[in-house]
């Protein structure tokens, strides 16, 4: 397994050791003991999720102010944009963003720790996107940033305007936001 600090370092790629040959390919898709080793994060996960999306969906940017969730992510059919915004006010990079793409092809995962917003626009015809979450979804305690705040500047790879459900398409702009200590 490999560990990549993105620009925002808490926010870390994780690309597995993939064993390929004619007949298809295996890995490990976590191992918590190579996880706390090479990220230098222990943590239980406690719910897996998997979902389902056609092109230009994007589903995001969600966090939860109580019961903050840690995501492992990735994608295990199509591709996505995947991104990850820093919402703790006490840090050096609160407001920044990071994106990455992760595909079947790329077998990348991506780690969001708790305090940070997350969303992703799928770039294929259609995307299936997994992730493991340290805490149970708490819907009373969740929370959507705007997608297109120019205050945060994402760079979104859309050519058309984003599908999205009526509750991503209100998302609050960072300066309204509830936001991490």
């Amino acid at each position: 397994m490999k560990v990549t600090p993105t620009n925002l370092p808490e926010v870390m790629i994780i690309e597995p050791r993939v064993f390929g040959d004619d007949r298809g390919f295996f890995y490990e898709s976590f191992n918590a003991k190579k996880f706390a080793e090479l990220t230098g994060v222990e943590t239980n996960f406690v719910q897996d999720n998997h979902s389902m999306s056609a092109k230009n969906v994007l589903r995001g940017m969600h966090y939860q102010i109580q019961q903050a969730q840690g995501k492992l992510v990735r994608v295990i059919s199509g591709e996505v944009f995947d991104v990850a915004v820093d919402l703790r006010k006490s840090s050096p990079r609160f407001g920044q963003w990071t994106g990455v793409t992760l595909s079947a092809a790329n077998q990348r995962q991506l780690w969001i720790p708790p305090g940070f917003a997350h969303g992703f626009v799928v770039t294929s015809d259609k995307a299936e996107f997994l992730y493991k979450t340290t805490d149970y979804w708490a819907p009373e305690h969740e929370r959507c940033l705007q997608w297109n705040d120019p205050a945060i500047g994402i760079q979104w790879p859309l050519k058309d305007e984003p599908v999205m459900s009526a509750k991503d398409q209100i998302g609050k702009l960072l300066v309204d936001a509830e936001v991490f200590a």
